[in-house]
């Protein structure tokens, strides 16, 4: 979508109360381009930055640019940090929030895109997916054929087609924010909500996006860390399949 299509998608639609939350670890070399972007993409949202224990000055670049600071006492891993995320989101009556990574690979252009998906389907959640079109984005082999796995399996798992549940470029509704504030998967947080959702209730679908690659800092992921993740995140999946679905009865009294 061109820029001018953008800017009138935003003129011409009442967006609700919505945060971007932003997970963030050691993320200074990037994120206060970051949140320029969300403040030029989306300026109707608030951001609320969570510094996951964070050595750098993260914590300061956040709070410089105007986002508000979470700060962790210690890293506490990325399903923790999405989840206080949400947490704040339901405590302060957001209707919409959306994750955006900190180190550039989201792109906050298509915040719009994400929300007005979210507003106008019938959809709790909406994933942005890298692989629905091909615009360019490239993944190592390795963990292209991980993610591919792992798309095959939670499609089978929820009977609807899945093509990239690792990324962490989504919008969630109210009625999805107050069920992650109280229940989310802390070690493999993105294919494990999928199904977890699901099991819940909540509809879950995608639109393509455009990634970008990093702006700042280096991945973490090695080939080998691409393996046990991707056996890791098999069998938190599978286990998770065999405890009690999440019930939204609660999170409907809990927002009374």
């Amino acid at each position: 979508m061109s820029a001018a299509c953008r800017k009138r998608l935003m003129n011409d639609f009442a967006f609700p109360k919505t945060l971007v939350i932003i997970p963030a670890l050691n993320e200074a070399d990037s994120l206060g381009h970051v949140i320029g972007l969300i403040r030029e993409h989306a300026p109707w949202a608030d951001v609320v930055v969570v510094n996951d224990g964070s050595t750098d000055s993260t914590g300061r670049i956040a709070e410089a640019n105007g986002a508000v600071a979470l700060h962790m006492p210690y890293n506490v891993g990325i399903g923790s940090a999405v989840q206080t995320g949400f947490i704040y989101a339901a405590r302060n009556g957001y209707a919409v929030a959306v994750q955006n990574d900190g180190d550039g690979q989201h792109n906050p252009a298509e915040i719009p895109l994400l929300v007005r998906a979210l507003l106008d389907s019938n959809a709790d959640l909406v994933i942005g997916s890298r692989y629905i079109e091909d615009r360019g984005y490239v993944t190592p082999w390795q963990r292209r054929m991980g993610i591919h796995l792992l798309a095959r399996l939670i499609s089978l798992v929820t009977c609807r087609r899945f093509t990239d549940p690792t990324s962490g470029f989504r919008a969630s509704n109210r009625r999805t924010i107050e069920l992650c504030a109280r229940v989310y998967p802390y070690d493999y947080p993105e294919p494990e909500a999928i199904p977890l959702l699901h099991r819940a209730g909540l509809r879950v679908r995608e639109i393509p996006v455009t990634m970008n690659p990093r702006y700042g800092g280096t991945s973490s992921i090695t080939p080998l860390r691409s393996l046990y993740y991707m056996i890791k995140v098999v069998l938190a999946i599978l286990i998770g399949l065999l405890r009690k679905a999440p019930s939204l009865e609660s999170t409907s009294q809990q927002s009374k």
